[in-house]
């Protein structure tokens, strides 16, 4: 029967113990190379929290799927900053670039209920509301109103 593991390890840092130790040991697979092999597989995405699944058959053979980090990570990580503002909406932490929110927005679009690019920047965009951070140094409440009025439609063109 194939078994499927769900777990949030930290890009390239994963290690044997909680949560893959106590999911996998059961499973009787070599531990040391799933480890091996998810640190492998995440290791772009270093200090961030990476959903990973790992699908075990009958014969012990094991896949590993890496999904994307949350947007907030990604926003977190293009900006250099290791947490969001304490006080989103007072206390401003970074600036995030459009072309950077154009990226996340590209990295994430498969996963995101938008049907095309402009509005899956506006979702990244208004993600940084929460983590305190300007867009090309304009609050993103600003930045989804020139969206919106067509000022960057150039940047966001498929």
């Amino acid at each position: 029967m194939t078994e499927v593991v769900e777990v949030l390890v930290s890009g390239g840092k994963a290690t044997a113990g909680p949560p893959l130790g106590p999911a996998l040991g059961p499973l009787g697979i070599n531990l040391k190379a799933v480890v091996d092999e998810i640190n492998r597989k995440t290791a772009e995405f270093n200090g961030m929290q990476v959903p990973v699944i790992i699908t075990v058959d009958e014969k012990k053979n094991f896949t590993i799927d890496v999904g994307i980090p949350p947007t907030t990570a990604l926003v977190m990580k293009e900006v250099g900053i290791e947490k969001g503002s304490p006080e989103p909406n007072i206390q401003i932490v970074g600036d995030l670039p459009l072309e950077a929110a154009v990226r996340i927005a590209r990295m994430k679009f498969d996963d995101m209920l938008s049907y095309d690019l402009k509005s899956a920047v506006k979702e990244v965009v208004g993600t940084c509301v929460t983590v305190g951070v300007t867009v090309e140094g304009l609050k993103p409440k600003e930045m989804l109103q020139a969206i919106d009025n067509g000022v960057y439609d150039s940047v966001l063109a498929e």
